[in-house]
């Protein structure tokens, strides 16, 4: 059984940073896509970062120059580095990876439970 589980998540002044991880569990083939999604409060889920397996990012235009996302493909992790917050991060954010479970599995996507951050004025 494949689980994804975050850390990092917490609260933070304005301009400040936070450094989240999601660690992929379990037995799997492999992994393909991962990113990170947020939603805040009466909001739809959106996307903030995604990396490729060959690690081309793309990132929402409301996050471009303050977060990073970045992998370890060793460990199964994908990071999100998260600068000069803004109180409009405010969220749960999600992890997400596209993992096979065998060699002749679809891509399945997983997601991580969520971890909230809170960015005061």
């Amino acid at each position: 059984q494949v689980q994804l589980v975050e850390s990092g998540g917490g609260l933070v002044q304005a301009g400040g940073s936070l450094r989240l991880s999601c660690a992929a569990s379990g037995s799997f083939f492999g992994i393909n896509a991962m990113g990170w999604y947020r939603q805040a409060a009466g909001n739809k889920r959106e996307l903030v970062a995604s990396i490729t397996s060959g690690g081309s990012t793309v990132y929402a235009d409301s996050v471009k120059g303050r977060f990073i996302i970045s992998k370890d493909n060793a460990r199964n992790t994908v990071d999100l580095q998260m600068n000069s917050l803004k109180p409009d991060d405010t969220a749960v954010y999600y992890c997400n990876q596209d993992i096979k479970l065998r060699y002749n599995s679809p891509w399945q996507a997983y997601w991580g439970q969520g971890t909230q951050v809170t960015v005061s004025s």
